[in-house]
This record gives structure tokens, C-alpha cells and sequence, in this order.
């Protein structure tokens, strides 16, 4: 055998070896990967992370999913609520961005801004409000230490769970207080979904948020219908028995209502005239028109002030997501699982993964 036989003999070799030895070794390598996925999940409840977009400095940031769950709670419910409300918010929360998290498109963050379109959600009430450490510390002042050791508490004590329906994390609609009874979601959003269905939340009464006034001008309001209807609207000179309300809602909001010759949802009442909620009267007093609303928000999924007085009530947090949420599960993650699917961003059915209560 001479030189060049030996060589290639060696080559052909080396290269089987090769050929043997590298996929054993990313194998072993992706193994050691998981491992590692496994046991910050156990440490941190999801190994993943969410990027947010700050809208007012418009940037996005990389934040662990837990900490934004904590940012979340700390902006969307006091931290003076009851430890159950606050679990509740934190599930709700989990529940909204990991079933943002496992779409493979989100096309609303479009309208956001190119720095947006790489975003995982905003830090506004579009989505979910949400606060950076340094905006608590402003917020909260002295009371920060003690207030974010509550709002830490109730996200670790829900730490990999999420709110299911048919295997899948649901769309986890919130507002902050009814008008006694929540909304059927089609009755308020575009969407049906079975488990946002009309409950009753008649402790909501005892909420400060319960009832509220706005006066609108006269012209001011014959002005702003004008402008929703992209149209001058004859009703200069109408009186208390033009105003009626032609149907409501499940929730006992207003569905439709007619004002002079021209018919409106409540809805767009609500959003025109920016009131609390769409139950609402309308009473003219001289150049003025008196809006004395019920309520506080869309009325769909859990009320925030109705999780609180259940939970004072000595109601669970569990208690209170099977009430606001129809037909629903509390569902425990297999958290390495969940956060693989969260980076692949696959949207699958993840019952195989979840263990109920």
C-alpha cells in the first residue's frame, strides 16, 4: 500500500468516525440543553422570555415571563386587594401572554411601529398594562418594598399555571367593575368565545367604582354624534322623549339606543363620550345632557372589584376563575414543555401537557 492509499485509507476513516460521532454529540449536547431549560424552569416557573414594547419610550425590552407577569399585576390591580384577587390577576395575566406566546403571528402589533413588529405585546391597556421596576418604585415610593413582596407572592403562588379551555390557554378578558351582571363577549367584542359568558357579579355594587357622572354640553354632544356619523344630524332641537333605548345586552347594557332620528350602539356611546361603561342614562337638564353611569369597563370575563369582594368574602382563587370563566380549567404546566413550545412559537393543542386540578 502505498502513501496516497494510506492517506485516503485514514481520511475515510476520520470521516466515518465523523459521520458516527457528531450527531451523538449534538444529541448529547441538545439533551444537556433541555436539562438546563428543565432546571431554571423548576427555579423560575417558565424559562422563556417575553418582549415588550414600551410605547412611551419606544423601545422593546427582554424580560423572564414571571417578572412580566409581577410587572402586569402591579399595574393592572391594586396591591392593597386581597391576596385571592391577586392570584386571580396573575393567572389571568400568565394566561394572556403565553396564549399570545405559542402564535406563530401576531398581527397587532403592526400598527405599533417597526420596532414593534419584533414584539411579543405593548405595555399598554391595548394589551395588558404593564410597569418596569423603576415606574414602581415612582409609583409605589415608600410602600414599594411591601407592596411588591405581595404582588411576588401571589404570582409565585400560581407560578405555571394558566386558565385552559378544550386543551388551549383562553383568551382572558378583565375589566375592573360590573354593572352586577358580566357581558357575553359577542355582545361587546366581534368574537364569541363559550367561556366569557354572562355571570352574575351583583357584589360588584360595593365597588367605588360602582356608579359615575359625566355631563357633556348640549352642543358638544350634538357636535360629537356628528362626528360619528361623519355627517351633520338634524336633532338641534330635541327633547327627553327622542332619546330611547331600543334594546340591551345579556349584561343589562345598552345594545341599541335611538337619539332623534339616528340609532347607535352603547358602545359607541361609551367610546364617543369615553363613560365608564355602556350602561348608562341619558337625562337633558337645560344646555345640558347628564350620562350617570353603572359600572367600570367592557363588562367581558373576570371584574376585578367583584374578584376582590369574593375573595374578602372568603372565596378562593379558584373559586372565583370558575365563576368569571365558563367551563374552564385551572391548568398546571409541565413548565420546561410549555417554554419550548413559547420559543418554537407553535400554536398546538398543549392538553397532552397540562395536569388539572
Amino acid at each position: 500500500m502505498n502513501q496516497v492509499q494510506k492517506k485516503m485509507g485514514l481520511y475515510l476513516l476520520f470521516l466515518l468516525i465523523g459521520i458516527l460521532l457528531i450527531p451523538t454529540l449534538l444529541s448529547f449536547a441538545r439533551v444537556e440543553e433541555t436539562k438546563r431549560d428543565e432546571e431554571n424552569a423548576k427555579e423560575t416557573g417558565f424559562s422563556t422570555n417575553v418582549l415588550v414594547y414600551l410605547y412611551n419610550k419606544k423601545q422593546v425590552i427582554k424580560i423572564p415571563l414571571e417578572k412580566y407577569v409581577q410587572g402586569v399585576v402591579a399595574a393592572e390591580m391594586p396591591a392593597n386587594f386581597h391576596m385571592e384577587a391577586l392570584k386571580s390577576q396573575s393567572l389571568i395575566a400568565r394566561t394572556y401572554i403565553v396564549n399570545r406566546l405559542i402564535q406563530d403571528h401576531l398581527p397587532d402589533m403592526d400598527k405599533w411601529g417597526e420596532a414593534a413588529k419584533h414584539a411579543d405585546v405593548t405595555d399598554t391597556v391595548y394589551h395588558q398594562a404593564y410597569l418596569t421596576d423603576e415606574q414602581l418604585r415612582v409609583k409605589w415610593g415608600e410602600h414599594y418594598k411591601k407592596n411588591l413582596d405581595k404582588i411576588n407572592q401571589a404570582v409565585k403562588e400560581t407560578a405555571g399555571q394558566i386558565i385552559t379551555f378544550q386543551g388551549k390557554p383562553i383568551y382572558a378578558a378583565f375589566f375592573s367593575t360590573s354593572n352586577g351582571k358580566t357581558e357575553n363577549s359577542e355582545e361587546y367584542f366581534s368574537k364569541s368565545y363559550p367561556y366569557l359568558r354572562s355571570v352574575d357579579s351583583s357584589w360588584d355594587r360595593f365597588s367605588p367604582k360602582y356608579m359615575s357622572q359625566k355631563v357633556v354640553a348640549r352642543s358638544d354632544f350634538i357636535k360629537q354624534l356628528g362626528k360619528m356619523l361623519n355627517k351633520s344630524i338634524a336633532i338641534t332641537t330635541f327633547s327627553q322623549e327622542q332619546i330611547r333605548v331600543l334594546g340591551k345586552t345579556s349584561g343589562k347594557r345598552i345594545a341599541k339606543l335611538q337619539i332623534g332620528n339616528q340609532t347607535f350602539t352603547g358602545r359607541e356611546i361609551r367610546e364617543a363620550f369615553q363613560l365608564a361603561s355602556s350602561d348608562f342614562t341619558l337625562k337633558m337638564d337645560r344646555n345640558r345632557i347628564i350620562f350617570t353611569v353603572y359600572g367600570y369597563g367592557h363588562g367581558v370575563g373576570l371584574s376585578q372589584w367583584g374578584a376582590n369582594i369574593m375573595a374578602q368574602r372568603g372565596k378562593k382563587m379558584e373559586e372565583i376563575i370558575l365563576h368569571y370563566y365558563q367551563g374552564v380549567h385551572i391548568s398546571n404546566t409541565d413548565n420546561w414543555k410549555i417554554a419550548l413550545l413559547v420559543i418554537n412559537r407553535k400554536q398546538v393543542n398543549i392538553s397532552q401537557i397540562l395536569v388539572r386540578f
